[in-house]
């Protein structure tokens, strides 16, 4: 089944349809930008089964494509993401072992999708026009970066369910403060736009309408530097926030050795030095 449609630079972005007749997800290429749509307005763009296994196969794709320097991820209609599929989750009680397996299935898979967004090697960032709710927050919070409109708000209400938001705690609580986190967690109550940017959820709040051009102006930033610099940097921001103090010195240590090696290193840093513009490799 084929679930991205894939569209040139100067063609339209497409309007929100149905998702009964529609991809859950849409593609469109921007030069070294790739730009994914979570297309399920009608359901607020919910992280369906089909959702998430779309994301998924792109992310991998992109992950082997040389033209693709930077991705941001989108969202048609007036929620960025709702959260899990909850009618899709519902109906799967039916079965006989009461949808466990399914729900293991279901948190399994996005776990890995949202895994996948960590481990690119090319940034990724989301770009929020309404509300990010349960995975959807987390979703914002796993991508590198983050532009948010000022009329768009984040939150994590599963408590509000009977459904603490254990998956998606994992990304906020490595994103924000201890404290900002178990707020959002235990009230479930939404912070807007400003609110997240002080907590460090996003990066920018700007007006709304502007956010997937700004979004796509970041991106195209980072994607004007040397790739494989960019790729040795982002493995290795993730990885040391893992270790001890120690631990991350010494393994940095032994990174930054590596990357003086590389050749866009050396070309850089002559660059600088001879005043001119740096003519990367990769």
């Amino acid at each position: 089944m084929t679930y991205t449609t894939t569209m040139t630079a100067q063609s339209t972005r497409l309007q929100p349809q149905p998702s009964s007749v529609a991809p859950p997800l849409l593609r469109e290429d921007r030069g070294p930008i790739a730009i994914l749509t979570l297309n399920r307005a009608d359901a607020r763009n919910s992280l369906s089964e089909g959702l998430i296994e779309a994301l998924q196969g792109e992310l991998d794709t992109i992950a082997k494509q040389a033209g693709i320097r930077a991705v941001v991820i989108a969202a048609n209609g007036s929620a960025f993401s709702a959260g899990h599929d909850l009618k899709e989750l519902t109906a799967r009680r039916s079965d006989a072992d009461g949808g466990r397996a399914y729900f293991a299935q279901i948190m399994t898979m996005c776990s890995t999708m949202m895994q996948t967004i960590v481990k690119l090697p090319k940034p990724v960032v989301a770009t929020v026009q309404g509300i990010a709710s349960a995975a959807g927050c987390q979703l914002v919070a796993t991508c590198d970066l983050a532009v948010a409109s000022d009329a768009a708000s984040f939150a994590t209400p599963g408590v509000d369910i009977g459904l603490f938001c254990s998956t998606p705690m994992v990304a906020l609580s490595r994103n924000v403060p201890r404290k900002h986190a178990m707020g959002m967690l235990l009230t479930g109550e939404p912070i807007d736009a400003e609110t997240a940017r002080g907590m460090g959820l996003v990066n920018k709040v700007v007006p709304a309408g502007t956010e997937l051009e700004i979004a796509i102006s970041l991106a195209n930033v980072v994607a004007s530097k040397s790739t494989r610099t960019v790729k040795i940097g982002k493995e290795a921001f993730y990885r040391q926030a893992e270790m001890s103090l120690a631990e991350a010195y010494r393994y940095t240590a032994e990174v930054m050795t590596e990357n003086m090696m590389a050749r866009d290193a050396e070309e850089g840093i002559n660059a600088f030095i001879a005043k001119r513009d740096p003519i990367w490799e990769e």
